[in-house]
């Protein structure tokens, strides 16, 4: 399996797609469930790369509910799997958008990103790509637990619409990729092992007519 030299740094779709499966759908492009899966992920096993989180994210689930909707079949070890997604480096944070009369932050924007890439064997199907998303929301200090909790299910909104990004971008990288057939070979054995040498067919001829003597 190929690894990510510690120098090449994952390459970006661009800036954050906070519309994005608005302006997709927009566009002519269906839903996730109404296309056929890529044979590529039939058979997938998703490697989360999470050193210091316990539990498994929604970025995650989501991932594997979508795949197993449209038909794929998520492994749970490695080796059982035709592709592996491997995700990496997700991250949440949050920045201050704008601040009230008091000094106070009242306006948030929250921001979840991941990279992800998608191999089967030695071969790399797409390359490390940083995906990202944002979203804005108001708060106020006092309704501080009623924003903790509503800002932790916009987080759970986020991943899932993440996912749904990173699948249509494998869709579109995996509909220009080709898996090379191997050729067959130009000298094939003429008598391959195991098998018994067929012998020529004999056919016979007719008896010859008589001549009567002289």
């Amino acid at each position: 399996m190929k690894t990510r030299s510690p120098h090449q740094r994952p390459r970006w779709s661009g800036p954050f797609l906070a519309l994005g499966g608005l302006l997709l759908a927009g566009c002519g492009f269906h839903l996730a469930g109404d296309r056929p899966l890529p044979p590529a992920l039939s058979s997938v096993y998703i490697d989360m790369v999470q050193p210091y989180r316990v539990g498994t994210p929604p970025l995650e689930t989501a991932l594997q509910s979508r795949i197993a909707s449209r038909g794929g079949i998520i492994k749970s070890h490695i080796g059982d799997a035709k592709a592996v997604l491997r995700l990496s480096d997700l991250s949440e944070t949050r920045e201050t958008l704008s601040v009230g009369p008091d000094g106070k932050a009242n306006e948030y924007r929250l921001v979840t990103q991941v990279t992800y890439e998608l191999h089967s064997g030695e071969q790399e199907l797409v390359p490390p790509e940083a995906q990202g998303i944002s979203r804005s929301y108001s708060f106020s200090v006092d309704e501080i637990l009623g924003k903790e909790a509503e800002e932790a299910r916009l987080r759970n909104y986020m991943q899932d619409e993440l996912a749904a990004l990173i699948m249509l971008r494998i869709d579109a990288a995996l509909a220009h990729t080709v898996i090379p057939v191997p050729a067959p070979d130009p000298n094939p054995p003429a008598n391959p092992a195991g098998e018994a040498p067929v012998a020529p067919a004999v056919v016979p001829t007719a008896p010859e007519a008589a001549t009567p003597s002289p």
